[in-house]
């Protein structure tokens, strides 16, 4: 296993999971698992509570190396899968709820997550998804502004890699991200534009303060962001993932753009947002192993070959960070087996019973 050379960017990944019943309706007890979890878990990483009671989080630490990473996520979905089963629930990673929900979700009591769901009305409550966000440690906020654009036509390829809601409410969505399409649903959400300075970025979020669109700072949701809290770009396009793997996966490919695009002396690319949310919406669509736009022609290609010149564009910076050969192996087996969305797919489509898929997802069947 190849190690890092030199500096390298940290990493960190957050990953948010359904806590679910025997048959797989979203139960309210997410809360009472993170802390029945955190009571026996080890210190690497954090277990965390999200915006209803039907939901868990786990944050690793800031990671060096994907193996670290890797380690981390396991770990703690065994803890939490392990807190569920003791209670007769289930931890479910799977960006959507497969079942259709039996009464609207509770909201965790907490003053902040009341304010949004009394603020944002059904969008709060049923904008009911679960998703991956990868964290890459960038110089200052002057340099992230410069990155962004750099990424921006690269998000329709980072959104496939994890694509694991095609199955949604009991039912084929007919997306691959169906997480992707609801998620957008909230003012803030969608691809950044192309930012000519740090100022533009602030006067947007400032707009939307005023206007009442987000509550705080916390609630600025685009496809990548500037981090509130740490010195990171912070990705927040992805589903939660099906395996820990394809989140490293996400992880050290995030990792390997922001690295590229810190070297790069070229202006970043012209590409308006119009254009992007359309290849966005297709990539949601298509997923892993359909097309995708690709960020140089803009034209529809098999996403595989989109990710193949992904991993040629940063495969500097994956094999200086001990990522190339995880990167490769990894892409390779997402477009030739299918990502979550497919295995999904695959497995309702033997008998149309979303229970089947809930059983597939959590290693029941």
């Amino acid at each position: 296993m190849n190690e890092p050379t030199g500096d390298v960017l940290t990493f960190g990944i957050e990953e948010e999971f359904f806590v679910v019943d025997r048959r797989g309706h979203l139960s309210q007890a997410g809360d009472d698992v993170v802390d029945a979890a955190e009571a026996t878990a080890d210190d690497q990483g954090d277990l965390q509570h999200e915006l209803t009671r039907s939901q868990a989080e786990a944050a690793t630490d800031v990671c060096r190396t994907h193996t670290e990473a890797l380690r981390q996520l396991r770990s703690m979905r065994g803890d939490l899968a392990g807190a569920a089963r003791r209670r007769g629930l289930r931890l479910l990673p799977a960006a959507a709820p497969l079942l259709a929900p039996e009464r609207l979700p509770i909201i965790t009591p907490n003053p902040r997550y009341e304010r949004m769901a009394e603020h944002f009305g059904a969008t709060a409550r049923t904008s009911h998804t679960c998703g991956c966000h990868v964290h890459v440690a960038i110089p200052d906020k002057e340099s992230g502004i410069q990155v962004l654009g750099h990424l921006r036509p690269w998000l329709p390829a980072l959104l496939t890699i994890t694509a694991n809601s095609a199955i949604a409410d009991g039912y084929d969505t007919g997306y691959s991200s169906w997480r992707y399409q609801q998620w957008s649903r909230w003012p803030s959400a969608g691809p950044p534009p192309r930012f000519a300075s740090l100022d533009e970025y602030e006067s947007i979020v400032d707009g939307w303060l005023r206007a009442g669109s987000i509550l705080d700072r916390a609630m600025i949701y685009w496809d990548v962001r500037l981090s509130e809290k740490q010195p990171t770009l912070e990705f927040r396009i992805a589903d939660v993932a099906a395996t820990p793997e394809e989140a490293v996966l996400l992880g050290v490919l995030a990792r390997g753009l922001v690295a590229t695009a810190l070297a790069e002396d070229a202006p970043p690319p012209e590409l308006s947002n119009e254009v992007l949310r359309a290849q966005l919406w297709r990539a949601s669509r298509e997923g892993a192993t359909g097309c995708c736009p690709h960020p140089d022609s803009g034209d529809l290609v098999p996403t595989k070959a989109v990710l193949e010149d992904l991993i040629t564009l940063t495969a500097p910076a994956l094999e200086a960070a001990g990522d190339l050969e995880f990167a490769r192996e990894g892409t390779t087996r997402l477009v030739s087996e299918g990502g979550g969305a497919d295995r999904q797919r695959r497995r309702f489509a033997e008998r149309s019973r979303p229970e089947d898929v809930v059983d597939l997802l959590t290693g029941s069947g």
